[in-house]
């Protein structure tokens, strides 16, 4: 069997693949996520998941590697990881009430062969509080997430509903993404 890598320390990744039993490896790239504003949302997850798995891929050139991405988007416009607590709370009463979109970008690369695609799932918000934006902050969960929440943590209190994939929006449409490891050789259990 092949080398799998993921090149990602997402915890949420990791927990999704453990979840549908791969054996793999964590090789996260140290490249810096920048949303190129000159792209469309669709385009930014794809080209960001494909910088990570070239990344890592360049490293290990034997190996099938998984890239991915999550982001964001309002009215098209989108929303990375918060830079700050304030940055946190602007982006949660932007989303606060309307229904967004979380799109995930996978890049799976081996030594002669790249496959990328994207997810998108419809996220709607209860109109929310600052008091219940405030004490989600205080939690310290949504620093470090695209849009500034979980929704497999404390966020999950925020989603009215939602009309795709959940586990696109947890960082990593696990079945779609499957399939296609499947066609690298890369299965599960």
């Amino acid at each position: 069997m092949n080398q799998f890598i993921l090149a990602s320390q997402s915890p949420r990744r990791k927990e999704l693949l453990d979840l549908a039993g791969y054996s793999y490896e964590i090789h996260a790239s140290q490249l810096k996520e920048e949303i190129n504003r000159n792209l469309s949302p669709a385009e930014n997850v794809q080209w960001l998941a494909e910088q990570k798995a070239n990344d890592i891929h360049t490293k290990h050139p034997n190996a099938v590697v998984i890239g991915a991405d999550t982001i964001v988007a309002l009215d098209g416009t989108c929303l990375g990881k918060p830079k700050d607590q304030a940055d946190a709370s602007e982006m949660l009463q932007l989303l606060s009430g309307k229904t967004h979109q979380v799109l995930t970008g996978v890049t799976i690369q081996s030594e002669n062969r790249k496959e990328t695609f994207y997810e998108s799932t419809e996220v709607t918000f209860w109109t929310l509080t600052q008091q219940e934006i405030d004490r989600y902050i205080k939690t310290g969960e949504p620093l470090d997430k695209a849009g500034s929440y979980g929704i497999q943590g404390k966020g999950a209190l925020f989603v009215q509903k939602i009309a795709g994939d959940y586990f696109s929006v947890v960082g990593l449409p696990i079945a779609k993404t499957a399939k296609v490891l499947q066609t690298f050789g890369i299965t599960p259990f």
